[in-house]
C-alpha cells in the first residue's frame, strides 16, 4: 500500500486576528488545527516556571513574533478540494509544505541512536533492540516517542551516572518526579530489588509502565503513582511505609529545595539522596538547603551547565 502524502497548511496571522481566523476555519469545517503563538508560549512559561530554571534561547528565538495556525490535508484531489473549502472567504494567505506519511510518523526516529551513559548503561531506542549491545553494557530500552525523558539531557545523564554508583543490588529505589521512568527503570536494570516512582503528571504513569515493560520489568517490581509529595500527606505516608536505599529527584531547584525537607522520611540508614536538574547558578542554594535539612552533600557532578548532588543523612 502506497504511503499517504500530507500537506501542512500554515496561515500566519496576528494576535488581534487570531480568534477571528480560528472561528472562520471552524465555520468552514476544519475539525482540528494547531496554534503557535508567542504570547501564549510566554504565558505558559510564566505560569509554570516552578518546573524549570532554564528555557533554551533558541526555542525562545524561534517563537519570537510568531502567531500562526496550522492544519493538514491529504496531498491528493480530495485534500485539495478540502483545502479550497476550508480557506473559502479567508483573506489570510497560506503556505503549503509537503509531508510524506513516513515524515509524519517516523522521521524523528533518525535523531535517536543508542547512547552509552557512564560506565555501564547503554540507552537503546526500542526500534533498535535487535542490534547487539556492546560487551559489558547494561541495556536500557526506551520509546522516545512516548513522552519526556529520553536520557539525552545533561541532567538525566548526570543522574544516570550517579545511579551506577549508588544503586544497591537487592535494595529498593524511590524516584520522585519520574517522567518517562528512565531513572527508576535504570536502577532496576542495575540490580535494585524493586522501585516506586511518582510524578505530578498522570500521563507519566502509563508511560513509565510501558517503558518498564520494554525492559521486561513488571508491576511486581515496579510501582508508579501520580501525585505531588510536597502537598499530599497521604501519598507521603504511603511511600514512607518503606525505606529506600536510593531516593532520586531529577526535577528543578525550586522543587528540590522543599523536597529536601521530606527526603529523609523515605531514606533507609546509609541511603543516598541523588538530585539533579539543577542549573549551575543555583547549585549552592540547593546544597545549602540539603545541609540545612540534615543531608550532607558528598558528591557534586557537573555537565554543560547542569549539576547533580549526592547526599546522605
Amino acid at each position: 500500500m502506497e504511503d499517504i502524502k500530507w500537506l501542512e497548511v500554515t496561515l500566519d496571522t496576528t494576535q488581534a486576528e487570531l480568534d477571528d481566523l480560528c472561528a472562520k476555519l471552524t465555520g468552514n469545517g476544519v475539525t482540528g488545527f494547531a496554534i503557535e503563538d508567542e504570547e501564549d508560549f510566554k504565558s505558559f512559561l510564566e505560569n509554570n516556571r516552578q518546573y524549570w530554571d532554564y528555557v533554551d534561547e533558541e526555542l525562545l528565538e524561534q517563537m519570537k513574533g510568531v502567531c500562526r495556525v496550522k492544519f493538514y490535508v491529504t496531498d491528493d484531489a480530495h485534500g485539495k478540494k478540502q483545502l479550497e473549502e476550508w480557506t473559502a472567504g479567508i483573506d489570510t494567505p497560506y503556505t503549503l509544505s509537503s509531508l510524506g506519511d513516513n515524515d509524519w510518523a517516523h522521521s524523528w526516529q533518525k535523531y535517536y541512536k543508542p547512547m552509552p551513559v557512564g560506565e555501564k548503561l547503554y540507552i537503546v531506542p526500542e526500534w533498535e533492540r535487535e542490534n547487539p549491545v556492546p560487551e559489558g553494557k547494561v541495556p536500557l530500552y526506551l520509546n522516545p516517542g512516548l513522552t519526556f525523558g529520553t536520557g539525552s539531557h545533561s541532567s538525566t545523564q548526570l543522574c544516570l551516572m550517579g545511579l551506577e554508583e549508588y544503586t544497591v543490588p537487592g535494595k529498593p529505589v524511590l524516584d520522585l518526579g519520574c517522567g518517562s521512568g528512565i531513572l527508576s527503570i535504570a536502577s532496576l536494570a542495575l540490580g535494585a530489588s524493586h522501585a516506586a516512582a511518582v510524578d505530578i503528571d498522570p500521563k507519566a504513569v502509563d508511560v513509565a509502565y510501558e517503558n518498564a515493560a520494554l525492559n521486561g520489568i513488571g508491576k511486581d517490581r515496579y510501582r508508579v503513582l501520580a501525585g505531588n509529595v510536597l502537598d499530599d500527606a497521604g501519598l507521603v505516608a504511603d511511600l514512607a511505609k518503606e525505606k529506600y536505599a536510593l531516593v532520586l529527584a531529577n526535577i528543578v531547584a525550586d522543587v528540590i529545595i522543599p523536597l529536601s525537607a521530606k527526603a529523609g522520611e523515605f531514606m533507609d540508614e546509609g541511603a543516598v539522596f541523588l538530585c539533579s536538574g539543577i542549573i549551575d547558578t543555583r547549585a549552592d542554594e540547593v546544597a545549602a538547603a540539603l545541609e540545612k535539612n540534615g543531608l550532607h552533600v558528598f558528591r557534586r557532578r557537573e555537565q554543560k551547565g547542569w549539576v547533580s548532588l549526592a547526599a546522605r543523612r
